[in-house]
């Protein structure tokens, strides 16, 4: 190969070298800034190939899509004096490249930044409001003044806020049990009144259903009595007037029922005299005799 074709071959190379340095792409998703020399020139955002001067321009890019921000959970104290634990995300975006490179250069950097703007915003916030106010209706309106100051802040530093909300808020761990510790304690003392209260009440139960059974057995045994006592009267009166009508046969039946009852049980044993009243039925007297 000839000089000359070196020549040209090193030329070719380093055309192409040089070519190559001018030439950038931007996808879809992206938007470019060109620096020349530290300081910035011009916002790329249209898609496809583009010419910077080589070896002096360097080619920073952003991504255009919405980002997440996923600040960590922070403890916050509420305008009831209550401590709470929050945990919110937020979307944003880089909507004016030139900007942002000015006043925070990186994402790591935009990120660090605008979790202090949100953190400081919902602290403010969350500041005014009680622990019942954020967990009704009202909490929209919270996360909507957290907006308003966060995506005012963010605009100053080519950034837009989509939005801000709180993910989780609740009360710290060991506050918890403390409340459930004194829940329970209410609970228990809450327990004890209302099995004092069913034992007093089953007590004033007892003693009037007691009450009222000596009462009811009082009357039973009253009632029992008068029915008694009216039955031995009109046994009385039949018994007379039995008597009346036959004494023969009243005493006959008498007897009758006497020796029923002495004789009721097995194997009876009476020693009695021959002439005793008890056996002058057993005689040789005539049951015709009794007979009117």
């Amino acid at each position: 190969m000839s000089r000359l074709q070196q020549m040209v071959t090193a030329g070719a190379v380093v055309l192409a070298i040089v070519l190559w340095a001018s030439l950038y792409s931007v996808v879809q998703t992206e938007q470019a800034l060109v620096v020349r020399l530290g300081e910035p020139r011009s916002v790329v955002s249209t898609p496809g190939l583009h010419m910077k001067m080589p070896l002096i321009d360097t080619v920073i890019y952003y991504d255009a899509r919405l980002l997440p921000l996923e600040p960590a959970v922070e403890q916050i104290i509420l305008g009831d004096q209550k401590r709470i634990e929050v945990q919110c995300y937020a979307r944003f975006r880089i909507v004016n490249p030139l900007m942002f490179y000015q006043t925070l250069r990186t994402l790591e950097q935009a990120r660090s930044q605008l979790t202090q703007i949100v953190s400081s915003s919902l602290r403010r916030a969350l500041g005014q409001i009680k622990f019942a106010d954020l967990l009704s209706e009202n909490r929209h309106e919270v996360t909507d003044v957290v907006l308003q100051e966060v995506v005012a802040q963010a605009a100053q530093r080519g950034i837009q806020v989509a939005d801000v909300r709180i993910r989780r808020a609740g009360l710290p761990p060991e506050t918890s049990q403390a409340i459930y510790d004194r829940m329970k304690s209410e609970r228990q003392r809450q327990a004890k009144e209302l099995r004092a209260q069913g034992f007093e009440w089953a007590q004033q139960i007892q003693a009037k259903a007691d009450s009222e059974r000596t009462v009811i057995l009082s009357e039973a045994q009253r009632q029992s009595l008068t029915t008694r006592g009216q039955g031995d009267a009109e046994a009385s009166r039949l018994y007379a007037q039995a008597f009346s009508r036959d004494p023969k046969f009243y005493e006959f039946y008498r007897a009758m029922q006497t020796y029923r009852q002495a004789l009721a049980d097995s194997n009876p044993t009476l020693i009695l005299t021959p002439n005793s009243e008890l056996l002058k039925y057993f005689g040789g007297g005539s049951v015709r005799e009794l007979r009117p």
